[in-house]
């Protein structure tokens, strides 16, 4: 089975990933994004809106302009739960009617840029999803209300993309990216992608009612004033209804894009002025500094304007060989503003704190090699949210070590954006849980609350209830967890979606007061950066003397590579840009040896658990076996908790284009 696997993937491969295609490079102009904006504006005014904001952004991020109509900047973050305030960010209020510190907060401002961003970076030419997508897929059921199903496929996504994230980049103006988001990913409807001849160029962001929610009801159309001023701003730069997301099923369901068409607007988008009039653009500190629009990057660009482009010769970092069929394959890389490869592989440490050969730590070699793989497996693998059907996947596929170090990370050509930081997300995850002292370091850390009102839970907590849920040396006893065993433990149902049982994951917090703002320890852990990314967004007065989540510095050497200098205080920083707890990460072992992680992300949660194990599987296979995946017997699903097992990963069936291979994952 393992070799006739091979060989499947190795003939594929060499038959259809040799041409991957160039994609069409294009930028919103400063003349489109006032057209843009024109149209949503003269939407709002037309219904008689007293304030709203619009925000534009390019496909990575980048704000290139943010209008304002009204002079109200409030808004309210609400499940519609009817959670109380003090319960993570549920009910918090930021803007000018919110108290100190949040009272200097621009919350409409940061509400429609995380929206615009989220419309912009879970696209691709191959899918379009909206604000309302990601709605219908990060709450307690999918699909949202049906009791006894289990939570949303990208339970959890919304906390990605953090202002706090190592991974992403921070400032004013246009430049390389993946570009933060001040609230994380978005799932209230009014964020929609924006196309420009076929190829996603960016997202707009809207929000009028000043409730930053989500939809709690997928059986009934809303009529939502903020999807309506979006839909107006999209006019002339919509996807194909071929791509959007009510065209693309997940497990059965069809996804929701949008509850509105521009049959229900009340003006002609076209008839629009160029420039928008009733308004003004305004500056958001740490997003723009110029009260004007501005125009985009060229996501692909070969200079790397845009922070992404297709490898070529001098990106291996000097590892050499290895790396070439990335090249050969059409791999893309994130560059910085030089450029140059940002995690072109490298070595990474061991345990025992020492580095590649010296030790049992990751090659830089090694690490290219499971790149490698990995990126095969993508490109011989049916897509899940793709169109056309039979389309590969597209996907970020993320190493690093077991200090967290970012060893290597590439990407399919298309693959969308969100998966940038996600994918590294789950790498980390997996091989933070895996270590065997992950309890002793989520012991050792500590979490004061910067609102008194707000309790966070640190660390410890969430450990203790661990170990009391699955067995007094959980976290201590090296058992081997995937991102989706995580995911397992990180739902207000266990099992998921079992709401009958009574039973709450241990990482969880409480049906009662959970909700996609309160979802326990993953928000737990970056609570405080992203209050402080909001009330301080430059770090102007040095309120978080760090640069990445979880309290966690973030270090890197004069070349802008990862600094992977040993220190003895790495313990939750190994989280530094936060946890991921949907499935897509595997640890990586040398033997029975913990020697990092593997994460993928952008595809269905199935394509990326098995890009990712079949990733890592074929590099031990090519590697003489120097590498491979967690030996069976300590893996995650051979426990038993609470009655039932947990999941490690799961493959879909019958996964490989041209190919009759029903299960690929079998027996491995």
């Amino acid at each position: 089975m393992t070799r006739h696997f091979l060989g499947t993937l190795l003939a594929l491969c060499l038959g259809v990933a040799f041409a991957p295609g160039a994609l069409a490079q294009q930028a919103l102009t400063k003349a489109q994004v006032d057209r843009i904006v024109s149209q949503a504006a003269e939407e709002a005014r037309a219904r008689n809106v007293a304030n709203a904001t619009i925000a534009v952004v390019d496909r990575v991020g980048n704000v290139l302009g943010v209008y304002r109509l009204g002079a109200n900047s409030t808004i309210t973050i609400s499940s519609g739960r009817n959670i109380p305030l003090g319960n993570g960010l549920d009910k918090v209020p930021l803007g000018t009617d919110a108290p100190a510190p949040l009272n200097g907060i621009d919350g409409a401002a940061y509400a429609a840029i995380a929206k615009a961003v989220t419309g912009a970076y879970l696209s691709s030419s191959g899918n379009a999803f909206t604000t309302r997508t990601a709605s219908q897929i990060v709450q307690e059921w999918f699909n949202v209300g049906e009791r006894g199903q289990p939570a949303g496929p990208l339970y959890g996504v919304q906390f990605s993309s953090l202002t706090c994230s190592d991974l992403v980049n921070k400032g004013e103006t246009v430049g390389f990216g993946p570009r933060r988001t001040p609230l994380g990913l978005s799932a209230d409807p009014g964020g929609l992608p924006l196309y420009f001849r076929g190829v996603v160029v960016g997202g707009i962001g809207v929000i009028a009612d000043r409730l930053y929610s989500l939809d709690l009801d997928i059986r009934d159309y809303d009529r939502s004033v903020d999807e309506l001023i979006a839909i107006a701003g999209q006019a002339g730069f919509m996807p194909s209804v071929a791509i959007r997301a009510h065209r693309i099923t997940v497990g059965g369901p069809s996804l929701r894009y949008a509850d509105v068409d521009a049959r229900y607007l009340v003006t002609r988008p076209a008839r629009a002025p160029a420039l928008p009039v009733g308004g003004a653009y305004i500056t958001v500190p740490g997003y723009i500094d110029v009260a004007d629009s501005r125009a985009g990057t060229a996501y692909g660009a070969a200079d790397g304007s845009s922070g992404y482009r297709r490898a070529m010769a001098g990106d291996d970092g000097g590892v050499g060989a290895p790396f070439q069929p990335l090249i050969n394959l059409g791999a893309f890389i994130l560059v910085d503003n030089t450029n140059t490869n940002r995690f072109a592989p490298i070595d990474g440490f061991d345990l025992a704190g020492n580095v590649g050969g010296a030790g049992d730590g990751l090659q830089a070699a090694e690490v290219a090699e499971l790149l490698v793989q990995a990126f095969r497996v993508a490109r011989v693998a049916r897509a899940q949210i793709r169109k056309p059907l039979s389309s590969f996947v597209q996907v970020t596929i993320s190493v690093v070590d077991v200090r967290g170090n970012i060893l290597g990370i590439v990407r399919t050509p298309d693959a969308p954006v969100f998966g940038t930081d996600v994918s590294l997300q789950k790498a980390r995850s997996a091989m933070l849980f895996s270590r065997m002292d992950a309890g002793a370091i989520f012991d050792a850390s500590g979490s004061t609350a910067i609102l008194g009102l707000i309790p966070v839970q640190n660390g410890q907590f969430y450990a203790d209830r661990m170990r009391a849920f699955v067995g007094g040396n959980a976290l201590a006893n090296g058992v081997a967890y995937g991102a989706r065993s995580i995911g397992n433990l990180h739902r207000p149902f266990f099992p998921d979606g079992v709401d009958k049982q009574k039973l709450t994951g241990p990482l969880s917090t409480p049906y009662a007061t959970w909700s996609p703002f309160n979802v326990g320890l993953q928000l737990d852990l970056v609570f405080n950066d992203i209050i402080l990314g909001l009330v301080d967004p430059n770090n102007a007065s040095n309120l978080d003397p760090t640069t990445g989540c979880a309290n966690g510095a973030y270090r890197t050497d004069t070349a802008g590579q990862p600094n992977i200098v040993a220190d003895a205080n790495d313990n939750l920083p190994l989280l530094r840009n936060g946890l991921q707890i949907f499935a897509g990460g595997v640890p990586v072992y040398r033997g029975n040896t913990l020697i990092g992680g593997i994460g993928i992300s952008g595809d269905g949660i199935d394509q990326d658990d098995m890009v990712a194990f079949m990733g890592t599987h074929n590099a031990s296979l090519f590697l003489g076996g120097a590498i491979n995946n967690a030996p069976k017997a300590i893996r995650a699903n051979a426990i038993n908790v609470q009655g039932t097992s947990l999941r490690y990963v799961a493959c879909p069936f019958a996964p490989i284009i041209r190919s009759r291979l029903q299960e690929p994952c079998r027996n491995k």
